[in-house]
């Protein structure tokens, strides 16, 4: 059994370069082959538009949830999760009936990652308010986790309400979604402490395992504020993996990617393991189907290690 499960996060973004979009078609048979090569979950980001100085242009994002139902209708085996919702777009009550929907439909199989949100501007391009990011997320959990699992709620905040509201109807898991919320902050990772089955993070200037050591003692530290078994909370972490002769990452404002022979990215992915890590959420790079057949080899050197 491998020490870490495996995700791999789908091509939802245009090309930062070239602006080319990834089709329906070819979404769907990336989670495919994904499922057939064994990986544990398929991700959707969460985003709408970005703009880098990097890139020549602003790119665009496919609808999370939308996808997700799709995706969750088109495959059998694998766990199908969003990457994560942000509480700065959506409303947490009607969040709380899309993830019980795409549970449903994808037969037990959907996790809900859930953050604060965050990438500049691109909230207030499309109405949203972008101040008060954290204590607005804050509300939504005390609306979205309350309805998840135990189905109703009461509150009233300054920025979210829901009176007396039950949650019908119910998936197959009801009351147990596994909840993924982000965190690189103290008072995030205070609220993913308090509410999350797993803790997540990402990648920002490097994917090299030696560059998330100051998440995971913030992880401990709330931990023990909180009084809670540092054991019993999942740690998820997104990276930047590199498979082909395309070493644009860096480049596309990246970061520096986890790159190398098959070998060498599968021994990088068990260092991560052997840091305390729970699961591996990759973003092949470039976000094409050579880039995913790539993996193929990690994942059977992974495979070969973890029988021995």
């Amino acid at each position: 059994m491998r020490s870490l499960e495996l995700g791999l996060v789908l091509p939802l973004l245009e090309d930062p370069q070239s602006g080319q979009k990834a089709t329906w078609e070819q979404i769907r048979a990336t989670a495919l082959r994904a499922e057939e090569l064994g990986f544990d979950t398929v991700w959707l980001a969460d985003e709408l538009l970005w703009n880098t100085p990097a890139w020549p242009g602003p790119r665009g994002w496919w609808e999370c949830v939308a996808m997700a139902g799709a995706l969750a209708a088109s495959t059998s085996r694998i766990g199908v999760g969003s990457w994560v919702l942000s509480a700065l777009h959506r409303n947490p009550a009607l969040t709380a009936k899309a993830v019980e929907t795409l549970d449903e439909i994808s037969g037990g199989r959907f996790i809900l990652g859930f953050g604060s949100g965050h990438a500049g501007t691109q909230g207030n391009k499309f109405g949203y308010p972008m101040d008060r990011t954290i204590g607005r997320y804050e509300e939504a959990l005390q609306v979205l986790v309350p309805l998840l699992r135990d189905g109703c709620v009461d509150f009233a905040g300054e920025f979210h309400r829901a009176r007396d509201l039950e949650l019908r109807p119910r998936g197959p898991r009801a009351g147990a979604i596994p909840i993924m919320l982000g965190a690189h902050g103290k008072r995030t990772m205070r609220l993913a402490v308090e509410h999350a089955d797993i803790w997540s993070c990402y990648a920002t200037e490097s994917s090299l395992p030696g560059a998330f050591g100051g998440y995971l003692t913030l992880l401990e530290e709330a931990c023990e504020a909180a009084g809670r078994d540092p054991s019993s909370i999942g740690r998820s972490v997104g990276v930047i993996v590199e498979t082909t002769e395309d070493h644009s990452a860096e480049a596309s404002d990246m970061g520096v990617p986890i790159a190398g022979t098959a070998d060498e990215i599968a021994a990088t992915i068990r260092e991560f393991a052997h840091r305390g890590f729970t699961r591996l959420e990759i973003v092949p790079w470039p976000q094409t189907m050579a880039a995913v057949e790539g993996l193929a080899p990690v994942l059977a050197a992974l495979d070969a290690a973890a029988a021995t």
